[in-house]
C-alpha cells in the first residue's frame, strides 16, 4: 500500500455522535479526542510523516459559551495527556493557528510541547487550533510586506514559507469525517492539489480500518497535478 506522506483531517461529526446517543456533547468531543490520539498512533505506524487536524476554527467561536469553555479545557488537558504519551517518542507537535487568541493554560502547553519535540524527527502532528484559511492567507500577507519584499520577487514558494504550515509539505490526501463535503477553511492554500477523501463516519467511530479505507482510495487514484 503506498502511503501518502502528508494527511489532513476535518474531524467532524463529534456533536451529531453525541446527539444520536442521547449524550451531553462534552461527551461527543472528549471522544473524539481519544480518536485522534489512537489515530495518530495509526499513522505512526503506517509510517505517515505528517498528520494535520482540525481541531477549532476561528469560526467555532461563535458556538456557545459552555462549549467554548469546554472545549478551551479538553484541548489543555489533552495537549498535556498528548506530551507524557510522547515523551520517548520521535514525534513533533506544532500548533497551527493564533495562539494569542487562547486562554494562558492553553498556551503555556502549547509551546512547551512544541519546545520540547522540535528536533523530533519522526511524525509531526499538526493540531489547527484557532484557526482559518483566510486568516492564514491575511496573516501571510502582512508578513511578506512586513520583510519588504519587492513584488517581483513574490511568487506562490514565497507565499508558502509565510504561511503557518511553512515547516510541513502540502497534504497529499485529505479525509473529512462526518458526511459534509467542504472545506469550511481548512488549508485553502496547500490542498490546492490534494486527494479529497469524504466519509459519513463520524469522528469518535473512526478509526485504523477507516483510515486505510481512505488510504486504499488514494491509492486508486491517479495524480496529474494539473498536467
Amino acid at each position: 500500500m503506498n502511503v501518502p506522506n502528508h494527511v489532513a483531517i476535518i474531524m467532524d461529526g463529534n456533536r451529531r455522535w453525541a446527539k444520536k446517543r442521547g449524550l451531553p456533547t462534552s461527551m461527543g468531543h472528549s471522544e473524539g479526542a481519544k480518536t485522534l490520539e489512537k489515530i495518530a498512533d495509526d499513522c505512526e505506524e503506517l509510517g505517515i510523516k505528517f498528520l494535520t487536524v482540525y481541531a477549532f476554527s476561528t469560526e467555532n467561536w461563535k458556538r456557545s459559551k459552555d462549549e467554548v469553555d469546554y472545549l478551551m479545557k479538553l484541548l489543555a488537558k489533552n495537549i498535556r495527556d498528548f506530551d507524557k504519551r510522547i515523551k520517548n517518542r520521535n514525534i513533533r507537535f506544532r500548533l497551527v493557528g493564533d495562539i494569542t487568541g487562547l486562554n494562558s493554560d492553553l498556551q503555556e502547553g502549547i509551546r512547551s510541547i512544541e519546545e520540547r519535540t522540535k528536533d523530533k524527527t519522526g511524525l509531526t502532528v499538526n493540531i489547527a487550533i484557532n484557526y482559518g484559511g483566510r486568516a492564514e492567507l491575511t496573516y501571510a500577507m502582512k508578513k511578506i510586506l512586513e520583510n519588504n519584499l519587492k513584488v517581483e520577487d513574490i511568487d506562490e514558494n514565497t507565499v508558502s514559507k509565510f504561511l503557518q504550515t511553512k515547516d510541513s509539505p502540502d497534504p497529499d490526501l485529505l479525509i473529512r469525517t462526518g458526511g459534509e463535503q467542504r472545506l469550511s477553511g481548512f488549508l485553502l492554500w496547500q490542498v490546492a492539489y490534494s486527494e479529497l477523501y469524504f466519509t459519513d463516519v463520524l469522528w469518535p467511530d473512526f478509526n485504523k480500518e477507516e483510515l486505510e479505507k481512505a488510504i486504499l482510495e488514494y491509492n486508486n487514484r491517479k495524480r496529474n497535478f494539473g498536467v
